[in-house]
């Protein structure tokens, strides 16, 4: 199914590894500087959690100089590839890390960006992996 997307919009986007494959914390943080590599250049980041098996992001595309937008998918295919590439580099062992597709949602209110801040946010918590959100190494929050 084709991705919509809409110019100067936020996005609630989700992926996941493949069947099977968990990322070590060294590993997780290895997918959290390869999301925010991008943060200022090609989008803002708002939020972003980075979990075993999946990332969490709250983001909006910044505009090109040309015309448009930066692409959703060719963000997340830089993330991924090189995050897949050092991953798979440490481990020694070659192969798919993440799954081809994802989940990406237009964040259409504040209400609902506030939503899905807050499902990131919580995310390490509902899963027993953090007492507290703000001790989980792996959850990004902008701040200014």
């Amino acid at each position: 199914m084709p991705h919509w997307q809409e110019p100067g919009s936020v996005y609630f986007i989700t992926w996941r590894c493949r069947e099977g494959m968990f990322l070590a914390p060294e590993e997780r943080r290895i997918t959290m500087e390869a999301l925010r590599y991008w943060d200022g250049k090609k989008w803002n980041v708002y939020a972003a959690v980075v979990l075993p098996d999946h990332v969490h992001i709250l983001a909006q595309p910044l505009k090109k100089a040309e015309t448009g937008c930066f692409g959703l998918a060719e963000i997340l295919h830089s993330i991924k590839r090189f995050s897949a590439q050092k991953i798979n580099q440490d481990r020694g062992a070659p192969g798919s890390l993440w799954q081809d597709e994802r989940y990406d949602r237009i964040v259409r209110d504040e209400a609902e960006f506030l939503e899905k801040w807050q499902y990131i946010r919580n995310n390490p918590l509902k899963a027993g992996l953090t007492l507290y959100a703000e001790d989980y190494p792996w959850l990004y929050e902008k701040t200014d």
